[in-house]
């Protein structure tokens, strides 16, 4: 059987971060571990509350996934603060991780703040050289490149281009206007995904839940471009069966259709 490690933080209500990567992991058919990386108060209407977890202790479980039960795929979401972005780089790094997946997590739907600038830095220099696939959202893209107000295609396809790494990139188009186009800069070209915008509330982890399905896909031994493809065609799926649960920004079904 094939297996995933997700790195990322805890989700009260289980919609996003670890719940809804081994949600996802375990509904593309992929064995799924974790390393948490923070403890989270959230829900449906926001972030109240983050308490990160020592480095040295998001080390040891990392160690303890690698040394037993060697993931043929990762998983990185909310890091909190430059210690832990280290960290987890340098353990990566040591074991040599494959198809690592990076899910930016730098602000939160509501606006708070998810990694300081210190591990945004990090990220970057650190993190991004070990990643076979980044998956920014707009506002994420923006902040990581410095380019201001994406509004269309044309500038997505130059932010990619912009973002200097050899990963590729796949800039999600949930805050475009008049599309909800992904792009995937891979190997110097540019695809599209082109996919209907559905008129949804519950959309609480659908980063998360994307990038892991990503991530399931690489490990089940699908190329980038597929990998991704499938992906999108299981976020699709799943945001139709929307649970109505939660005042907020609800969360999804991930196993809807199974």
């Amino acid at each position: 059987m094939k297996t995933a490690l997700t790195i990322a933080g805890s989700d009260s209500i289980g919609g996003a971060g670890i719940q809804a990567d081994i949600k996802t992991m375990s509904a593309m058919g992929v064995y799924a571990m974790s390393a948490i990386t923070a403890i989270t108060a959230q829900n449906t209407l926001g972030v109240q509350a983050v308490q990160p977890l020592s480095p040295e202790l998001v080390a040891s479980q990392i160690d303890s996934v690698f040394s037993d039960i060697r993931p043929d795929a990762v998983k990185i979401g909310m890091l909190c603060n430059e210690e832990i972005v280290r960290a987890v780089a340098e353990r990566l790094k040591h074991y040599h991780a494959e198809h690592v997946v990076l899910d930016t997590v730098i602000l939160s739907t509501s606006g708070r703040e998810l990694l300081d600038e210190g591990g945004v830095r990090a990220l970057m220099r650190e993190l991004l050289p070990l990643v076979e696939v980044v998956t920014p959202n707009i506002p994420e893209i923006e902040h990581l490149t410095g380019v201001e107000s994406i509004r269309s295609h044309e500038d997505m396809a130059n932010a990619a281009k912009m973002l200097s790494c050899n990963a590729a990139v796949l800039i999600k188009g949930g805050h475009l206007t008049d599309s909800a186009d992904d792009l995937l800069h891979w190997k110097g070209e540019c695809r599209w995904y082109r996919m209907e915008r559905i008129d949804v509330t519950n959309t609480h982890g659908t980063g998360c839940t994307l990038s892991s399905a990503i991530a399931s896909g690489l490990a089940l031994g699908y190329d980038v471009p597929n990998a991704v493809e499938h992906a999108k065609e299981y976020i699709t799926r799943v945001l139709h069966h929307d649970p109505h649960l939660g005042h907020g920004n609800g969360p999804l079904n991930h196993f809807a259709g199974m």
